[in-house]
């Protein structure tokens, strides 16, 4: 067998064709990157804060922590898959990665400064490695993540109101003060349970297991002499705290007027006319 110069030259050429085509992705971003610089007319990093890579086709983006000052990232509509680029911009407030092909999201705790972040028409299938992404984003108001897998999980909504209690507006709608209590009843029976004890002036049973709701003891029968209506619950307990916890939620509201006597002139205030005499007004408090 004889040495062919030749195809050593075309195995060179092949390794060098792979390489470019490895580091194909990030030149474009690259060049991304550098267009944006000129259309803005940034000549130092330092006073780049906002970046336009939307519908540029990327699949990669290059490290963009030498823009400490970055505050605003459009990147939506690209063909990204991850989020690594993003270490070391602190002050990076809002995000915009709807649109892509995303399905891991690590990275994104390093930004304690985000206040939106757009998500949504990704790839996300793990709920609780998203939450536990987002969990330290203190300064998170706006979070959208329909049309991503993990939106199919039952009560997706409420789980991430339970667990970023911070956000306020979620998916496009805000979150709501209903919402909130009901994510308390289903996710943490312990405080729901403890709240409304303290509300209906009980105490808490401190043993008392979150796992279980209540410990409903079996039905009994009871004696033919002692009727109840028709309307009454029949169910016996044999912790009372269990029974305060069920009946409290399902009372109704209570609203007690009184009036305002602060604003009612004494005789004397009427006489000397020290006080303007308006309208009296009228007190009403509400209890559950």
């Amino acid at each position: 067998m004889t040495w062919d110069p030749n195809h050593l030259n075309c195995a060179v050429q092949r390794t060098t064709s792979l390489g470019k085509v490895a580091e194909a992705p990030l030149e474009i971003s690259s060049r991304a990157v550098e267009d944006q610089l000129k259309i803005r007319g940034h000549k130092r990093d330092a006073d780049v804060f906002e970046l336009f890579l939307s519908q540029k086709g990327l699949t990669e983006v290059i490290d963009l922590s030498r823009f400490k000052k970055l505050k605003y990232l459009w990147l939506h509509h690209n063909k990204l898959h991850g989020i690594t680029f993003l270490t070391r911009n602190y002050c990076l407030a809002e995000l915009y990665l709807n649109n892509n092909a995303i399905f891991d999201i690590e990275g994104l705790h390093c930004l304690p400064s985000l206040h939106i972040l757009l998500l949504h028409h990704n790839e996300l299938t793990n709920i609780d490695a998203t939450v536990k992404e987002l969990k330290g984003m203190l300064n998170l108001k706006t979070l959208s993540l329909y049309q991503n897998p993990l939106c199919q999980y039952n009560l997706y909504r409420l789980y991430i109101i339970y667990h970023l209690p911070g956000v306020e507006l979620l998916d496009g709608n805000q979150v709501t003060e209903k919402e909130r209590r009901s994510m308390i009843t289903i996710f943490n029976h312990k405080k729901a349970h403890i709240v409304q004890s303290i509300a209906f002036g009980g105490k808490v049973d401190a043993s008392w297991d979150p796992r279980s709701p209540f410990k409903q003891k079996p039905a009994q029968r009871v004696p033919s002499d002692f009727a109840f209506a028709n309307n009454v619950d029949k169910t016996m307990f044999n912790d009372p705290e269990d029974a305060v916890f069920v009946r409290s939620m399902k009372r109704s509201a209570m609203a007690i007027t009184s009036l305002n006597w602060d604003t009612v002139p004494t005789r004397e205030e009427k006489y000397l006319e020290e006080k303007d005499i308006g309208p009296t007004q009228m007190l009403t408090v509400t209890l559950r």
